[in-house]
């Protein structure tokens, strides 16, 4: 179990190290990144190892609106760090625990995430081929 060393992010510091960012305002909440949000957690880790893992236990959560249940506020929906804290070290104690499921689990997204980003290239390739087709046809009227 790695030491999660959890405070919020300030705009002005520089990080060191290894870390990843939880935003903590909006219907995003929950939203892991490995570069800092404006309104956001900022959670250190010793190796790059153990940031990898929490940041997809993070995205887990995030994409499963886990955090929604605990959303407050009435205009800007946010988190509050003490229940953050708790809930994420609870859930991230109970993945740990399942090692080999959570490895596999891992693999799956992030060759999910790699053809996401492979179609989303070809989804500008396309719209780019569209606009220079559409140009040279109006060029020709």
């Amino acid at each position: 179990m790695p030491s999660l060393i959890i405070k919020t992010h300030q705009p002005r510091k520089s990080y060191n190290g290894n870390q990843i960012f939880i935003l903590n305002k909006g219907m995003n909440s929950g939203k892991p990144q490995k570069e800092p949000f404006t309104n956001s957690f900022v959670i250190n880790f010793a190796n790059p190892a153990e940031a990898e893992t929490i940041y997809w236990l993070a995205y887990s959560l995030w994409k499963s609106h886990f955090w929604h249940q605990s959303l407050c506020g009435s205009v800007i929906p946010f988190l509050r760090i003490k229940e953050f804290k708790k809930e994420f070290i609870s859930k991230v104690t109970e993945f740990l625990r399942e090692d080999e499921q959570h490895k596999n689990q891992i693999q799956a997204l992030r060759l999910l995430e790699l053809q996401e980003t492979q179609f989303q290239k070809n989804i500008l390739l396309i719209n780019e081929m569209r606009r220079v087709i559409l140009q040279r046809y109006c060029k020709r009227l």
